[in-house]
């Protein structure tokens, strides 16, 4: 049963100075079809690939909002949530650091800190974070889809997509006729979820 509190999907978003560098990250993160692990604010040093199960509803005031304490741009990799957990990804364990050694080993790579009561007060719970721990995690477009944040970064999206489709149909003209090259061209195979 659909719930407006809770998504059945998860989402890898991009950082980066400005929407372009997100887009740009994107667009290579697109192109390689691999998100990378890593072990930025990851107690223990473990990689990993990070995600959000943030309703995308919330997502414009909350996790992508430039106007708060958002260090995520509105672009990303949605999956469905069942999907990574078949991957081995689960949600964070959020907890006071006191806590850690207290997870077995196997189990210390979900460890986040949170601890409300600290001065400062340290919680990053509006995350709502999920982990996969891995150096990469490969996906396809029947798999996954992408995030942005308005019709207008799509058509950019698409514009690139078939402008670098162009410039390969007319490599593969070099040594094959112009009608068979054109068999080489692909299709913009992707589900686009835009937050406004």
């Amino acid at each position: 049963m659909p719930r407006n509190d809770i998504s059945d999907k998860l989402v890898h978003f991009t950082s980066g100075d400005t929407p372009d560098a997100a887009l740009a990250r994107l667009s290579q993160i697109v192109e390689e079809r691999v998100l990378r692990g890593s072990n930025g604010m990851i107690r223990g040093g473990y990689r990993c690939v990070c995600f959000t199960e943030a309703p995308l509803a919330s997502l414009p005031g909350g996790l992508v909002n430039p106007d708060a304490y958002s260090r995520y741009q509105p672009f990303g990799v949605i999956f469905e949530k069942a999907h990574i957990f078949s991957r081995g990804g689960r949600p964070v364990i959020y907890q006071s650091d006191a806590e850690y050694h207290a997870l077995r080993d196997e189990m210390k790579w979900r460890h986040m800190r949170y601890e409300p009561d600290a001065n400062p007060p340290v919680d990053f719970g509006w995350e709502r974070e999920w982990r996969v721990r891995a150096e990469a995690l490969e996906f396809r477009p029947d798999i996954a889809g992408l995030v942005l944040p308005d019709e207008t970064w799509l058509d950019r999206l698409e514009a690139a997509h078939h402008e670098q489709q162009d410039w390969q149909v007319y490599e593969y003209s070099f040594v094959l006729d112009r009608q068979l090259a054109e068999l080489y061209r692909e299709p913009f195979r992707w589900n686009v979820f835009l937050l406004g």
